[in-house]
């Protein structure tokens, strides 16, 4: 199995299995040309209009958590067919169910968001997704699985995005080393997946060229999600998606949560 700085690195063509017990073991993985560049294309066109109108910060502290010279546009289910799409993905529903599956009936959306880091952007604060829950004591059971689609290439100059393989089997103490951390380099089409549980962070921006990525996070059905998912897709929207969407989203009931009256709410 090929590795990228310790970070475990597949094709779309690799048996399936290998990537589930690479995520098992290493918290992470790479799978190269996941969706053709044709696709990346697509989405991306359906998002530039939105992506045109959001702004950002020129300038950051240190200590803030979002870097500056960076734009964030979530809510994508509503504004794109083709993140719609990239959401049900297979390969992707499959390792959400390997990973998540024993500790729920079904898994959700936890966040939609497209992220273009631009230059001179600086590296994030290594974090981990399920520090929304921080009532779990670490390590936590998996919580969260995340991905991050290559809408450009990332590079080790771009701001590829840093990961500390193995750390989601850490204790909350353990503090990472320079030698700890890798970057997931990775062409445009590929997809990078996470446990909940791994550090990871958006790296240094030190190119001329925007760093463009579409994140794509799933947890645990009965959990609130971090993005809330009926504020940016109501049930007047909801109503004309597929009913793999809709239940992605979180539409439907997870045993006795999420009841409602259909004569209020119809979708």
């Amino acid at each position: 199995m090929p590795t990228n700085t310790a970070i475990p690195v597949f094709q779309s063509s690799d048996d399936l299995n290998l990537v589930k017990e690479a995520l098992d073991e290493s918290g992470c993985a790479v799978i190269r040309n996941a969706q053709s560049l044709e696709a990346t294309q697509t989405v991306k066109g359906e998002l530039v209009e939105s992506m045109g109108e959001t702004r950002f910060q020129e300038e950051d502290s240190a200590e803030d958590f979002y870097p500056a010279k960076t734009q964030r546009l979530p809510a994508l289910i509503a504004r794109s067919k083709s993140a719609q799409r990239m959401a049900t993905h297979p390969t992707i529903q499959s390792l959400c169910e390997h990973h998540l599956g024993d500790n729920c009936e079904r898994f959700q959306l936890h966040v939609s968001a497209a992220i273009n880091i631009g230059p001179g952007a600086r590296k994030q604060v290594l974090h981990r997704e399920e520090d929304a829950f921080p009532f779990f004591e670490i390590p936590r059971p998996n919580l969260v699985i995340a991905t991050m689609w290559a809408m450009s290439d990332f590079t080790l100059s771009n701001g590829a995005t840093l990961l500390v393989p193995g750390s989601h089997r850490w204790e909350a103490d353990r503090q990472a080393t320079a030698d700890e951390i890798a970057q997931a380099e990775m062409p445009e089409g590929s997809v990078m997946i996470w446990l909940g549980g791994t550090l990871h962070a958006a790296g240094a921006n030190n190119s001329k060229e925007w760093r463009y990525g579409i994140t794509l996070s799933y947890s645990l059905g009965w959990l609130r999600q971090e993005e809330n998912q009926y504020l940016d897709l109501p049930p007047s929207l909801a109503k004309n998606m597929s009913d793999e969407v809709r239940e992605l989203v979180g539409y439907p009931m997870h045993g006795s949560l999420g009841f409602y009256d259909p004569r209020i709410a119809k979708i």
